[in-house]
């Protein structure tokens, strides 16, 4: 019997693949729809409210009847009608932009009761984002890129990244929040003169970027007195005890190897202060901390380091190992100027922490301790 109950684990794993293919084209489809309709309704919604048709209390008046005639019906309050609107107003012609959407809202007056016929939407000018990516985000995360993106082309960027990196609400707050749009491609780097690939080095200055907020590390939890008394050691010590929130910070694709990772080449002793494996780059990737501002002796620290791993710890499979400084501050004509004499490919990168945020911004965030249970929850 236990050899014939074995002998279906193939089958039983196909099986399992197409129920969770099923699932997922079934939750995709259902959120599509959701959109089409969330599209419709704030058309309908912004047609009778901005023109004066519908009284003040309409919205509310309105809600509160669909929840009457359709019990446990959830998502159209009187704020979800309108953040309808908001959705609509925004995506059929947002700013002086042409329309992004096609209108996918028409009120049949040839029809009983005003029918609103929803069609399928359309993406009409743009190459940086599919209808894919539109509708296979949720409308919670719609409405946080509206209200934290102004442009139309950080809509978009915004759009695909959580479409692409399957970024949650939670994670999207904090890339709106770290303004990855505008920190996106601008690392100071020498990776196009450096990495014998371009597509390569193109593929790493898309994946770094040239500041990076660490708001989790909070100096005072870490036992530091003096805000200003924060070394390299304190620093790894909060990015290592918050790991999973580095690495959501850093970017996809990053699994992170060691600290201190030991090098011993010559019987030299040496210590990569964090280093991390790309999967999309293929490659390793040594991060060094500096508390204080770039001095060009950190990129020849670097170099070694990257000399050592190339020669002693990478695979034949991988790609050239990767560095990365990060300081406290830099000027970055002047990084850009020194760094192209290195034959390693290096990038350097600021960053901020907890006390270098405002104090409105951390008075708002949730207690450490609060954050450390949550992600002792999801990893349960």
């Amino acid at each position: 019997m236990m050899s014939e109950i074995t002998g279906y684990r193939e089958e039983v794993q196909t099986i399992k693949t197409a129920i969770l293919r099923a699932q997922y084209a079934a939750a995709k489809s259902a959120n599509a729809q959701q959109l089409q309709l969330y599209f419709a309704v704030g058309g309908y919604v912004s047609a009778n409210t901005r023109n004066g048709t519908w009284g003040t209390n309409a919205l509310k008046t309105i809600s509160e009847q669909l929840r009457k005639e359709l019990p446990g019906l959830r998502g159209f309050s009187t704020t979800s009608l309108k953040y309808m609107r908001i959705f609509f107003e925004a995506w059929s012609a947002p700013g002086d932009e042409q329309a992004f959407l096609d209108s996918s809202l028409v009120s049949d007056e040839s029809s009983d009761g005003g029918l609103l016929q929803i069609r399928h939407l359309q993406v009409t000018n743009s190459n940086t984002c599919s209808l894919d990516d539109f509708l296979a985000i949720g409308f919670t995360h719609h409405r946080y890129i509206l209200a934290g993106a102004k442009t139309l082309d950080e809509r978009l960027f915004y759009i695909h990244k959580c479409a692409f990196e399957h970024l949650s609400v939670e994670a999207l707050k904090r890339s709106l929040k770290a303004d990855d749009f505008h920190h996106q491609g601008e690392v100071s780097n020498n990776f196009l003169s450096t990495l014998p690939k371009g597509q390569q080095a193109l593929r790493a200055i898309a994946t770094f970027k040239d500041e990076y907020l660490l708001d989790f590390i909070n100096v005072e939890e870490l036992g530091v007195r003096d805000a200003e008394d924060v070394d390299e050691r304190v620093l790894e010590q909060g990015i290592v005890q918050n790991i999973k929130q580095f690495i959501m910070t850093f970017g996809r694709a990053f699994a992170f190897v060691g600290n201190q990772y030991h090098l011993d080449a010559f019987g030299i002793d040496q210590y990569i202060d964090l280093l991390f494996f790309n999967r999309d780059l293929n490659c390793l990737v040594a991060v060094e901390l500096k508390s204080g501002p770039f001095k060009p002796a950190y990129l020849g620290q670097l170099s070694g380091y990257l000399r050592i791993l190339d020669d002693f710890e990478r695979r034949e499979h991988e790609n050239p190992s990767i560095g990365l400084v990060l300081c406290k501050d830099m000027d970055k004509g002047f990084v850009d100027y020194v760094i192209q004499d290195f034959t390693k490919p290096m990038g350097v990168a600021t960053y901020k922490t907890s006390k270098d945020m405002p104090r409105e911004l951390l008075d708002a965030l949730p207690p450490i301790d609060d954050l450390r249970m949550l992600l002792e929850r999801s990893d349960g």
